[in-house]
């Protein structure tokens, strides 16, 4: 951990109920840090990430994109750009810890505001942060508390043992191509398969094609979510064509698009 991330030593004058949702603040000892909207190769990373880490197998709840998580008595709230492992179906901001939190560091970072951010969030219990670098050759940063911070690169893998099952690599945090990989072979995870050619040769094998639907089926429901995710609304005409998309490689081109398209018609083209 720098030296250079200090937390302020008397309390400020702001509380979380004090911030509305969709603020461009959050607080650290009561006093407001301006948060900037994410650029667009920032932004759609959260995205892409969220999505491989609400697949893994061990997760029964989704991961959350810009998630306010307050406590210390309201007077600090960070949002993490992603938070895995806690509730999130509660309106208002989350008051746990969460597990894993995945922050992206692009151009224009305040690497001493990220510094006192890792800071408190793994004082008030998180287990594992990763900061992905996305300025230089990609890379990660896994900070976890009373443990000097490591690097893995691009071409690496992250583990959160506890957390998550699968290992996911860091390049299927940006990368949708590599994202779409990771989130088939966790969805098939769920379901009991180490890989596609796995379920294909059971299918063949025992002629179980309700396995196939029911896969299916899962990859159409985080579609609908992730597509939700970016706050679009579906008309019935587009519920109709995912529904009757039976098709898996479609159904996952259309996932890993839903990171780099402006429009959901764009996705479903």
């Amino acid at each position: 951990m720098s030296s250079r991330a200090q937390p302020w030593s008397e309390p400020g004058p702001f509380r979380a109920n004090q911030i509305r949702e969709g603020d461009p603040y959050e607080l650290s000892n009561g006093h407001a840090i301006r948060c900037m909207t994410a650029g667009g190769r920032h932004g759609s990373a959260h995205i892409v990430g969220a999505a491989v880490l609400t697949s893994d197998p061990a997760l029964d709840r989704p991961a959350g994109i810009d998630v306010g998580i307050s406590w210390n008595d309201g007077k600090n709230l960070r949002a993490p750009d992603i938070v895995v492992g806690i509730d999130l179906s509660e309106p208002g901001w989350a008051h746990e810890a969460p597990p894993l939190a995945v922050e992206y560091a692009d151009v224009g970072q305040d690497e001493d505001e990220l510094d006192l951010k890792i800071q408190e969030l793994l004082e008030f219990g998180t287990r594992v942060i990763w900061v992905v670098r996305l300025v230089g050759p990609l890379r990660v940063e896994v900070h976890e508390r009373g443990v000097p911070v490591r690097v893995v690169p691009g071409d690496g893998e992250l583990r959160a043992p506890g957390i998550l099952q699968n290992p996911v690599p860091v390049r299927a945090l940006i990368d949708p191509e590599a994202a779409h990989e990771v989130t088939l072979r966790n969805l098939l995870a769920r379901r009991g398969y180490a890989s596609l050619d796995a379920l294909r040769t059971e299918s063949r094998r025992e002629g179980r094609e309700e396995s196939q639907k029911t896969t299916l089926a899962e990859v159409r429901a985080t579609l609908i979510a992730q597509l939700g995710a970016r706050g679009w609304s579906l008309t019935p005409a587009m519920h109709a064509r995912i529904a009757g998309c039976h098709e898996l490689a479609t159904l996952l081109r259309w996932l890993t698009r839903v990171a780099v398209c402006d429009a959901p018609a764009a996705v479903l083209e």
